[in-house]
């Protein structure tokens, strides 16, 4: 069983990991079959300022499928052993069933706007 978060406004993914409203987490059998979907509220501030990266890996979270972030959100997600795939656009339950499906890779490009303090 694995579980998925997804940064999420109004049930697609909120390009902007750092500032999203929620996290979708969906738990994936061993079927790769969704059995579960939970909507968890995201902390106030960026989210590399806060400790969302180990409160999602306290909640079971393997995988962050996510529009874009920063380097420095990325490498506290990794820190955490959160496998991260960035480029994700669209319907929250498409991008996980297309990621099962194999059909969705890390796009390799993170945000550059807050990088001077992060």
């Amino acid at each position: 069983m694995i579980k998925i978060a997804i940064p999420t406004k109004d049930n697609v993914v909120d390009n902007h990991f750092g500032h999203c409203e929620a996290y979708s987490i969906f738990t994936i059998d061993q079927n790769d079959k969704i059995i579960e979907r939970e909507l968890f509220p995201a902390p106030e501030g960026c989210g590399c300022k806060t400790d969302i990266a180990s409160v999602l890996k306290a909640k079971g979270i393997s995988v962050m499928l996510a529009g874009n972030m920063g380097q420095g959100a990325l490498n506290i997600l990794q820190n955490e052993n959160i496998k991260v795939v960035r480029g994700c656009s669209g319907n929250v339950k498409e991008i996980v069933l297309s990621y099962l499906a194999g059909s969705i890779t890390d796009s390799g490009i993170g945000c550059t706007e807050h990088e001077p303090h992060h």
